[in-house]
């Protein structure tokens, strides 16, 4: 899917920017990862500390498109906007192959060893390192 077709089917739309709720979604992204903090990695919570700190990158997503005027209503969406509204390719790449990892363990039940959970959890964090410096 690419942008054109998200703002077609109306899951992005242009919006104005709303500060309060940047920084709301700003305290809750930083929430989600202090509690993922605070779960020791093991074979049960290794899914749920993937699910935890990836919540926290999408709703700095989120603050992000809003402060740059737009609504997004999918997690899909966001990679086109990464890649054509702000110009991140490799930043889309890398959320798109988190989005999908994520959607394999919350839909299709796909367990994660400790090693790859660690992995993948140092993904999404530097990721989320460099949309900190887009708000």
């Amino acid at each position: 899917m690419d942008w054109k077709e998200c703002c077609n089917k109306r899951i992005a739309k242009e919006i104005n920017i709303d500060n309060e709720l940047i920084n709301s979604l700003i305290k809750s992204s930083k929430n989600k990862e202090l509690s993922e903090d605070k779960l020791i990695m093991d074979k049960i919570t290794a899914s749920s500390k993937i699910s935890l700190v990836y919540d926290s990158l999408r709703e700095l997503l989120e603050a992000i498109a809003i402060k740059n005027k737009y609504k997004i209503y999918n997690h899909e969406c966001y990679t086109p906007f990464l890649k054509e509204i702000l110009k991140m390719n490799s930043q889309a790449e890398e959320f798109d192959e988190i989005r999908k990892i994520r959607n394999n363990i919350n839909y299709y039940g796909k367990d994660v060893s400790i090693e790859e959970a660690e992995l993948i959890i140092n993904k999404i964090k530097n990721l989320k390192k460099s949309m900190r410096k887009l708000l």
